[in-house]
């Protein structure tokens, strides 16, 4: 199956491309086609690449609402514990599963929120730096890493 796509590319991406395919005596689209197959597959699940692709519909509002969101205090206190068991081998395989679910929910509002802040800066708003926000993440995921 093929699906033919028209993409513009920038002057200097062009001319690398023109030149890779010269000097190893390709055409552009094998040479395009085959870095895009050296492209690591998507990490995210599908169920979240389809949360995350409904962003962009949502209200500024909505997106500050979920940028500014952070994980219950029952929730990091529960992680809390775990981490504290696991540290000490007393985990038990189903307190394990529940750990790792919660990493799973964790990984998901982190995805959210960087989102929610990328679309907004889109919509010229002024949002933390990606350190500030990286710093802020850590400190609220300290509890629910493994």
């Amino acid at each position: 199956m093929h699906d033919q796509i028209v993409l513009t590319l920038p002057d200097d991406i062009s001319a690398r491309v023109r030149q890779i395919a010269h000097l190893t005596d390709q055409s552009v689209e094998t040479v395009l086609l085959d870095h895009l197959r050296t492209l690591p597959m998507p990490l995210v699940p599908s169920d979240i690449q389809s949360e995350l692709a409904a962003l962009p519909l949502l209200s500024d509002d909505a997106l500050w609402t979920l940028a500014r969101e952070s994980l219950p205090e029952d929730i990091q206190y529960r992680a809390h514990r775990l981490m504290d068991k696991n540290a000490y081998g007393e985990l038990t395989d189903a307190e394990n599963c529940e750990l790792e679910q919660l990493v799973q929910r964790s990984d998901r509002l982190m995805l959210r929120k960087t989102e929610a802040y990328a679309i907004l800066r889109t919509r010229k708003y002024c949002t933390p730096c990606a350190q500030d926000a990286l710093d802020v993440y850590e400190e609220e995921l300290d509890a629910v890493t493994i």
